[in-house]
């Protein structure tokens, strides 16, 4: 039988926890923004020797589960640190930081990969006779990025970014395996007193619907927003410019 007391009292008590998932989603997505930006235009460019570390970088970590980046970096990075650490005499104890900043580490270092291939492929379908038209009009590369070509990206990236977020989300359920205290973390918690697990994963399965719903339909409104205001800003730099 399902504890419907324990249900209502888990499932606020996971309402509670959202501000900790969306912490680690956000700062994670803005760790991830410069240098999934750096990786995606080396590759296009085609830089020697770092376009091909750009692509294993990300081969790597989109091929590699989240669950081992975690054991890697929660687990083993923090010991040998702590044995390089002790080697030069200091007494910083890295096992006292904050479990959420290996967090941020995990899901930056994930969604810079996954951030790069969307911001390469949007930059893509913006076509290369428009930046040529921006320069011959006598637009600055700069100008011609964030005038012409970036509104037209990021309008295209907007989608993959919106599924990049959702996913992301998603995947700060794993946080728990580094004590951070998220959604998934309390709802176990509490669960483990009564064994009720059954009535904690319904929670979860609520409280995250919600929670992607609501992004996925802030996405869809900032989307047409962005549509409009960009296409409206690309009309007014070619007017101004002829």
């Amino acid at each position: 039988m399902i504890d419907f007391h324990f249900l209502i009292k888990t499932f606020w008590l996971s309402i509670r926890a959202i501000p900790v998932t969306l912490e680690i989603t956000v700062v994670s997505l803005l760790l991830a923004v410069v240098p999934a930006l750096i990786i995606a235009l080396v590759r296009i460019k085609k830089i020697k020797v770092l376009s091909q570390l750009g692509a294993v970088y990300v081969s790597f970590i989109r091929g590699t589960p989240v669950v081992l980046q975690i054991l890697v970096i929660y687990s083993l990075i923090p010991s040998l640190l702590n044995v390089v650490i002790q080697k030069t005499g200091s007494s910083f104890n890295v096992f006292e930081l904050n479990p959420i900043i290996y967090a941020f580490i995990v899901f930056a270092l994930n969604s810079t990969a996954t951030l790069s291939e969307v911001f390469r492929s949007a930059l893509q379908t913006v076509h290369k006779g428009q930046m040529e038209a921006a320069l011959s009009i006598g637009l600055t590369k700069f100008q011609a990025f964030r005038r012409i070509l970036f509104p037209q990206a990021f309008n295209s990236a907007l989608p993959n970014i919106c599924n990049l977020t959702v996913g992301l989300i998603k995947n700060t359920s794993l946080a728990f395996m580094m004590t951070v205290k998220d959604i998934t973390a309390v709802a176990k918690i509490e669960a483990a007193y009564g064994y009720n697990y059954i009535e904690a994963y319904l929670d979860i399965f609520v409280v995250y619907l919600i929670v992607c719903s609501v992004v996925q339909v802030l996405f869809k409104f900032t989307e047409k927003k962005f549509e409009f205001k960009g296409t409206k800003k690309t009309r007014a730099s070619k007017a101004e410019a002829l």
